[in-house]
């Protein structure tokens, strides 16, 4: 075997990369994104791009006799001003399927974000470099979950013995849309998210794309959807719509409508799994937007609230009650002609009994355990046996 002075430099390229719909080539290296470039050419909103550009779901996948790792990244991370420091962005190292161990990259760029003002500055940083050693001996197959919330370059793969791209496994690809919640926000490490652990429980290939603040069924992002390979497809909608305050009833029942004709034009016998919101009770009778609450934010704490009047819903805002009820409407109306069409209650997956337990702590985003929960639930009721999305092996 070799030192590890004598560590062999792979090019980083599409065949060892999943979970991404682009890869964008840049001074330093390789970015991927979860948008392809016909989309973000069309979006002109900073909270997509940085969204789409934050590898949730992406991960490096390597056959290799390699007992030694190492991959130059340069991260970016988000500091909010008044808020705590966030963590450095989390790696999972999975060999042959089984968690092998997990590390963080320090340096890199800097986005400092003020909510108070939606202001935003970015400072330059150095790259760093994430090691893996000590691994077994022998043939296996290693996947390195980039993280999930930390917009992430890959600079340099280098390893102490060859790599090769793994084989197909004939696993179903499920395709995934969603809010923040689906990104991942305030889930441990990218392979503790809910629908990662969905997707391992349902031995699936997830591609995630979950976008913080950006499920707002924009024709983009259903074409992206329309026009990527995949087995089994979920768009879970609704809390966006509302803490945004995007749009109104009228204009919400068409553009769902929209969405879901779009998918179909690239997947017309697909399962396609429509999920509503999870519970949250600031939204679920009062309309949007959600704003930073600025109370606990001097306290240094982030949390949100709901600015809207409830009054208002006669006048066609959207609650989450007004959109579960829409949801459930319009997928009974096109199931009729769709068989291949489901609807699932987010409550199912997080309603009040698990609020009480497992209160939101921020009050818009799951923490780790409630991922969790999501997770097994969705696996549940989803991948089961007759469940909506049960696919079988390709």
């Amino acid at each position: 075997m070799s030192t590890p002075h004598q560590l062999i430099t792979t090019p980083l390229t599409e065949g060892l990369l999943r979970g991404a719909l682009d890869l964008e080539r840049t001074e330093h290296g390789l970015l991927p994104h979860r948008l392809p470039a016909r989309a973000r050419a069309q979006n002109t909103d900073g909270q997509l791009a940085m969204a789409e550009a934050q590898p949730a779901g992406v991960r490096l996948v390597l056959r290799t006799r390699a007992t030694v790792v190492e991959l130059d990244t340069l991260p970016t991370k988000r500091v909010y001003v008044g808020a705590p420091a966030r963590p450095d962005g989390v790696y999972d190292l999975l060999v042959d399927g089984r968690p092998a161990g997990s590390a963080t990259v320090s340096g890199g760029n800097t986005l400092t974000i003020d909510m108070s003002t939606g202001s935003a500055e970015a400072l330059p940083g150095p790259v760093g470099t994430l090691r893996f050693d000590g691994l077994s001996e022998g043939v296996k197959d290693l996947e390195i979950w980039l993280p999930h919330n930390e917009t992430t370059e890959l600079v340099a793969l280098r390893t102490d013995a060859p790599v090769e791209p793994v084989p197909d496994r004939g696993r179903p690809v499920w395709l995934h849309h969603g809010s923040s919640i689906s990104h991942g926000s305030d889930a441990a490490s990218p392979t503790t998210t809910w629908p990662a652990l969905a997707a391992a429980h349902g031995g699936v290939e997830l591609i995630n794309l979950g976008f913080g603040g950006s499920a707002l069924l924009d024709p983009f992002t259903a074409r992206a959807l329309r026009d990527t390979p995949a087995d089994l497809i979920s768009v879970k909608l609704g809390i966006n719509l509302v803490n945004t305050d995007a749009m109104r009833l009228r204009a919400f029942t068409p553009a769902v409508h929209g969405f879901l004709d779009t998918i179909r034009e690239g997947h017309p016998t697909t399962p396609l799994l429509v999920v509503s919101p999870l519970l949250c009770p600031i939204h679920e009778d009062t309309p949007g937007p959600s704003a930073p609450d600025l109370g606990a934010l001097s306290e240094g704490k982030l949390s949100f609230r709901a600015t809207g009047d409830p009054a208002e819903t006669a006048a066609g805002k959207l609650t989450l009650g007004v959109i579960r009820a829409e949801l459930a409407r319009i997928v009974e109306q096109r199931a009729a002609e769709d068989p291949h069409l489901f609807h699932l209650d987010g409550r199912e997956l997080y309603g009040e009994a698990d609020s009480a337990e497992l209160p939101l702590p921020d009050a818009l985003h799951p923490d780790a355990a409630t991922h969790r929960r999501i997770g097994e639930r969705f696996a549940e009721l989803a991948f089961r046996a007759g469940g909506p999305l049960a696919g079988t092996a390709r």
